[in-house]
């Protein structure tokens, strides 16, 4: 029989708010060793996800798209509000401005092997796990699921 999502994932990981600081939550990542974390509204729902990818826009700084200029006009040869998203991110003083919105989630009657193929699909690193009221109640990451194939060897 297969393990379910519940008997694999962290229970209650640690979470911020679309509100905290960004430093606050880059500290929290070090301090407990984390490279991500869910992020919550006020009831415990899952609104977003915060991971080192999101943190790497800070130091990395974002290009501007080219453009070309004709008669003091400046014509953009890619869409410039995708720069200015990533502008934001690169700029971001709270945990909304860097977060991925709207995860992809799964709830723990899932099987191990669901969680995995939606890793590897998705090319993500963690999954929030949600109840029936998307209130948060663990997170599934890569690393659970290798020491899961460890085990079961």
């Amino acid at each position: 029989m297969s393990k379910t999502v519940a008997q694999v994932m962290t229970p209650s990981p640690i979470t911020v708010t679309p509100e905290t600081p960004l430093q606050e939550a880059i500290a929290l990542l070090v301090k407990h060793k984390i490279s991500g974390m869910p992020v919550v509204n006020a009831q415990k729902e899952v609104v977003g996800v915060i991971s080192e990818s999101d943190l790497m826009w800070r130091e990395t700084g974002v290009e501007p798209p080219p453009y070309i200029m004709i008669l003091d006009s400046v014509i953009y040869l890619q869409n410039p509000s995708r720069y200015e998203q990533l502008l934001k991110k690169a700029l971001g003083q709270t945990v909304a401005d860097v977060m991925t919105p709207n995860p992809i989630t799964i709830t723990c009657h899932h099987t191990v092997k669901e969680a995995a193929r939606i890793l590897h699909q998705k090319n993500i690193r963690r999954l929030p796990v949600v109840d029936e009221n998307n209130k948060v109640v663990g997170i599934i990451t890569r690393g659970d699921i290798v020491r899961c194939l460890a085990e079961s060897e």
